[in-house]
């Protein structure tokens, strides 16, 4: 048997973080059930991480990070119309074929909401700069205009808020988004 290394372990633990984190938020999921299931114990975890909301801000980072380098690798080379259908399709390709990612974005946005009206403003301050990032790597392939980035965003969060209350593509809701959205199944 291979033994990991700590970063390859640590590593596992965030992607278990992530599949973990989606499904059950930032509150309904114990650190136990991450460390069962990297098959780690507890107190290897929090050697790992200082506790569970630094595994949830690695969680949260990672997918942003992986959606940034989507986008920009779909853009790549491109702009304006082109950049802006690259990257649509790209995004509509990946949460398609990786909904745990349309999941953990969902759930780092109500962790922030809930941490910040508990007064913590760690999670916010991190998901705000990774989200950021995210506006930066958009807006400039899309030519650098603020309303071509914010219409973009804005319609990717319908997106997701549609996915993620699972109609099915053919619902009437899905009849005001273009024909590339409508003929690309996203449930």
């Amino acid at each position: 048997m291979v033994r990991m290394s700590a970063e390859e372990r640590r590593e596992s633990v965030i992607r278990a973080a992530m599949a973990e984190f989606a499904r059950g938020g930032y509150y309904g999921t114990s650190t136990e059930v991450i460390a069962k299931r990297v098959g780690v114990s507890q107190p290897y975890l929090f050697r790992l991480f200082p506790g569970k909301k630094a595994i949830f801000l690695a969680a949260a980072e990672r997918c942003v990070e992986d959606i940034i380098r989507m986008f920009a690798e779909a853009a790549e080379g491109l702009e304006g119309e082109e950049a802006r259908r690259a990257m649509g399709g790209a995004y509509r390709k990946l949460v398609s074929e990786q909904p745990e990612r349309l999941m953990m974005q969902m759930q780092l946005y109500l962790a922030v909401a809930a941490a910040e009206q508990e007064g913590d403003h760690e999670f916010g301050q991190a998901v705000r700069a990774g989200w950021m990032r995210l506006w930066d790597t958009i807006h400039l392939p899309l030519g650098a205009d603020a309303g071509e980035t914010t219409a973009f965003l804005a319609h990717g969060m319908l997106i997701n808020c549609l996915v993620a209350m699972g109609f099915p593509s053919e619902h009437r809701v899905w009849a005001g988004m273009g024909p590339a959205e409508r003929a690309e199944k996203l449930s």
